[in-house]
């Protein structure tokens, strides 16, 4: 799947996460820290192959920010 980064922790150095994609499909893909067991516990119907990542809300709402922006470009 062909992938656009909408955006990135500006505090997270050069490489790394977290950070948003917006895949070709219209789907979001997110790449985060692995949260640990005892939050992922607290996940309700996580199925095999599912997971959970932490991010913070800023980087919600500056990849929300860059997808309105694309989405008005007609990108």
């Amino acid at each position: 799947m062909k992938l656009t980064r909408l955006y990135k922790d500006q505090s997270s150095g050069g490489n790394g996460c977290p950070t948003v994609y917006l895949g070709e499909s219209g789907e979001l893909v997110i790449q985060g820290s692995i949260v640990d067991s005892a939050t992922l516990a607290e996940l309700e119907n996580v199925l095999p192959g599912e997971s959970a990542v932490r991010i913070s809300a800023d980087v919600v709402a500056g990849a929300m920010e860059r997808y309105h922006g694309l989405r008005s470009e007609g990108q």
